[in-house]
């Protein structure tokens, strides 16, 4: 099990286009990927757990990937947030 904690940056933190972007990427991934806010932990492959997360900008969050490809997932996923996105 990996476990990465980032910050959130983008002017519209993890909302409707950046999460679904952020979604397709956790689906590369054999791996088993949940964001964590809080206390509140969802799936990083379902647009409605991330959502429900209500990230904004400047929000730490904690990715958690387990499986085959766990690392490579984290630090994909970490990128995609560092890049705010951009494609």
């Amino acid at each position: 099990m990996v476990t990465k904690e980032t910050v959130v940056n983008n002017q519209v933190g993890l909302h409707a286009r950046p999460a679904t972007f952020f979604i397709q990427k956790a689906n590369e991934f054999k791996s088993s990927v949940w964001v964590e806010k809080e206390e509140r932990r969802v799936n990083a492959k379902s647009l409605l757990g991330v959502l429900s997360l209500g990230i904004v900008k400047g929000t730490p969050i904690t990715l958690i990937a387990d499986g085959p490809d766990e690392e490579d997932a984290v630090n994909a996923l970490v990128e995609l947030i560092n890049s705010d996105f951009s494609e």
